[in-house]
């Protein structure tokens, strides 16, 4: 099986195991536009996978073009349950007080020796073994204390895997409070009800603003992931889970998806952030988990330009919609 190129520009934010091979890569269409209702795409879609490209097919959700979709009737009050006061801000950089920001990535390839994982939720969580590198970089670092999240990315086979609180057993294994397989090449979603490493049942990796694609490729081309303060008890499609004992109809579901308004301007913000702006404008942005409002998720890389990436903190709240959600749907418990 033939390894796909890895940009040389990742080398600071993901950890790479040793490989050999030919690389290739080759460009995707335009994604289509979603109807009033989301389509989950074709279940037998499949494609090559490479790194350098979006994550799943074409015809997934998270790569639809949003910006003509209609907006909610209850944008308004969603938008306010978050804060339309609040501002867009990156929980992704380089470091700042000794923490390291953002979700690394590592990078692996169909070789990699896979260890075994113990799962608090293993009911709700794909079971072991997975391919996680001795040295594997964690969310915040190796000593961090919070969410703890690990991702890894089987390039050879397409493969992401990905675990919440992930700490080694001390043996040569792993344990985390839950985690979940997602297959890049095709559209096959979490079961209904099934949590993942993230509070919505949703791949984390997918909804990344990664450095190669803002600053090597100069475009975001899928969804992005955010977080809320305050969700309802309910979900809607793409999201399999929900996280919250609220049931207020003002808060918006996991899987509610936002869009930056056309109408907001963008032309005074730094090239890379414009970018990531774009992209929002585009393809939106998921609930994925419960957290501070507006925070947006990104890769770790010392390549980021933190002053740059702090400009973000100067769009409101207001300056987003919810498009029309899907039917809600509720976790029996």
């Amino acid at each position: 099986m033939k390894v796909l190129q890895i940009s040389l520009m990742l080398s600071l934010s993901i950890f790479v195991s040793a490989c050999n091979g030919d690389s290739s890569s080759k460009p995707i269409a335009s994604a289509p536009s979603e109807s009033e209702t989301p389509s989950q795409g074709s279940s037998e879609s499949f494609k090559p996978y490479s790194y350098n490209d979006r994550a799943f097919p074409d015809d997934n959700i998270w790569n639809a073009d949003i910006s003509q979709a209609p907006v909610d009737p209850d944008s308004e009050t969603y938008i306010n349950s978050l804060g339309r006061n609040g501002t867009l801000h990156a929980d992704f950089g380089t470091v700042w007080e000794g923490t390291k920001l953002g979700i690394p990535v590592n990078v692996v390839y169909g070789n990699q020796p896979k260890v075994p994982v113990v799962f608090t939720y293993a009911e709700h969580s794909d079971k072991g073994p997975y391919p996680i590198p001795p040295k594997a970089l964690i969310q915040h670092g190796q000593n961090s204390t919070g969410d703890r999240h690990l991702s890894v990315v089987d390039v050879d086979n397409g493969l992401l895997y990905e675990i919440y609180r992930a700490f080694p057993d001390g043996k040569g294994g792993w344990r985390g409070d839950s985690g979940a397989i997602f297959d890049l090449k095709t559209n096959k979603q979490r079961p209904d009800n099934f949590t993942s490493a993230d509070a919505a049942g949703l791949p984390i990796f997918p909804g990344l603003v990664r450095y190669d694609e803002v600053v090597v490729q100069g475009e975001i081309r899928h969804a992005l992931r955010v977080t809320a303060n305050r969700t309802r008890k309910a979900y809607v499609f793409p999201a399999t889970h929900q996280a919250s004992t609220l049931t207020s109809t003002s808060l918006p579901p996991m899987g509610a998806r936002l869009r930056l308004k056309a109408s907001f301007d963008i032309s005074s913000y730094p090239h890379h952030v414009q970018i990531i702006l774009k992209a929002l404008k585009k393809y939106g942005m998921f609930i994925a988990d419960n957290g501070v409002s507006w925070q947006i998720t990104g890769d770790f890389n010392m390549d980021w330009d933190d002053q740059e990436l702090s400009t973000l903190r100067s769009v409101p709240g207001s300056a987003f919609e919810v498009i029309k959600l899907p039917p809600l749907k509720y976790t029996p418990w």
